[in-house]
């Protein structure tokens, strides 16, 4: 059974940064990325980044997020600048899994809560 360990959420200052981990047990993963859902509102896709590095980002973090991933370590983070309080959700990042048949399957992680306020 996979599962995602995240890190690094938590209470920051408009304007300050943040850095998300993710780390995924398993062995091999093909996407890997970010979501974030705040209170009443739909989750939306923060960032994504596949096995080769190339990257995708939500309109509203285009510019001051940077998702990269370690491999090596099934890792993926999530550095966080120039936040905004309309920035405060919860972050859940996922993984995909490839199986040995090539089938994908999508594992989510717990969720972390990031809170920019002054």
């Amino acid at each position: 059974q996979v599962q995602l360990v995240e890190s690094g959420g938590g209470l920051v200052q408009p304007g300050g940064s943040l850095t998300l981990s993710c780390a995924a047990s398993g062995s091999r993963f093909s996407g890997m990325g970010w979501h974030r859902q705040a209170p009443g509102e739909e989750r939306e896709l923060v960032a994504r980044i596949n096995t080769g590095g190339s990257t995708t980002y939500g309109d509203s973090v285009l510019g001051r997020f940077t998702i990269s991933r370690d491999n090596a370590k099934n890792t993926v983070y999530l550095q966080m600048n120039s936040l905004k309080s309309e920035d405060t959700a919860v972050y859940y990042c996922y993984a995909n899994e490839v199986s040995s048949i090539g089938s994908v399957e999508r594992y989510w992680g717990q969720g972390t809560q990031v809170t920019v306020s002054s």
